[in-house]
């Protein structure tokens, strides 16, 4: 677990896996590992809310993005995106940052 502040709960488990739990993971162990399945198991219940909520509302339209409408369409743009993501040096960003305002 990680330094923040901590507060203890009371969780009721299935003996069966109350046991395999006692059975697998050590008893100092045994906190962290339920913290970081929790974690886990929170960001994957979080994405899915995320791609249900986009199929019901999409990010975006065919219309607004007529440039992408085909795989081939979409190849180019991810090539170009990759052209053009480079580490750069403090002064091509500093620059950049001043020919943009």
């Amino acid at each position: 677990m990680s330094t923040k502040a901590v507060k203890r709960i009371n969780v009721t488990f299935p003996v069966s896996l109350l046991e395999e739990l006692r059975r697998y993971v050590p008893r100092r162990e045994r906190s962290r590992f339920i913290v970081q399945a929790t974690e886990k198991e929170l960001k994957r219940v979080k994405l899915r809310k995320v791609l249900e909520d986009l199929r019901r509302e999409p990010a975006w339209s065919d219309e607004d993005h007529p440039d992408l409408m085909t795989i081939e369409d979409v190849n180019r743009y991810v090539r170009r995106l990759r052209e053009t993501w480079m580490p750069r040096s403090w002064d091509e960003i500093a620059g950049e940052a001043e020919q943009n305002g």
